[in-house]
C-alpha cells in the first residue's frame, strides 16, 4: 500500500528545501525585487565565495556573462521566486551584483507622451 501523498518524502522535500536555503525567510528584509529586476554579477571571475549556499553559487555563475531577471533566474535553476528574491538580497548585501529594477510607476512616460512620439516617428 502506498503512503498518502503528503508522507511522500520526494514530495515533502520540495517544500523542506526552498525553507531550509533561505533560513525560513520568505522575503528580504531590506530589498524588494520584481520579477522583471535584472541581476548581474559584479565579478567576471568566480572568486572565493565558499561561504555561499550552492543556489547562490549558480545564481552568479548565471548572471556572469549577462543581465538575467529574477523570473529567469528562478526558471533556470528551477528555484521558486521567493527563494530567488532572498538570494539575491544576501548577494546585493554581500555587494556580490548589480541589480536593475524597473521604474517606479510615477516615473514611467504617460500613455499620451508615447502615443505623440511614436506620431512624430510615423510622420518622419
Amino acid at each position: 500500500m502506498r503512503e498518502p501523498r503528503w508522507l511522500d518524502d520526494e514530495q515533502a522535500g520540495r517544500h523542506v528545501r526552498p525553507y531550509a536555503i533561505t533560513g525560513g525567510r520568505t522575503r528580504h528584509s531590506r530589498h524588494h525585487f520584481t520579477l522583471i529586476t535584472l541581476v548581474v554579477s559584479r565579478f567576471t571571475h568566480e572568486s572565493e565565495q565558499d561561504h555561499l549556499e550552492p543556489e547562490a553559487m549558480a545564481i552568479l555563475a548565471l548572471c556572469r556573462e549577462r543581465a538575467v531577471a529574477v523570473a529567469e533566474i528562478a526558471g533556470t535553476l528551477d528555484l521558486p521566486v521567493s527563494v530567488v528574491k532572498v538570494l539575491c538580497g544576501d548577494l546585493l548585501n554581500a555587494e556580490l551584483i548589480i541589480v536593475q529594477s524597473p521604474p517606479a510607476l510615477t516615473e514611467q512616460p504617460s500613455v499620451d507622451l508615447i502615443e505623440r512620439v511614436m506620431d512624430g516617428i510615423r510622420q518622419l
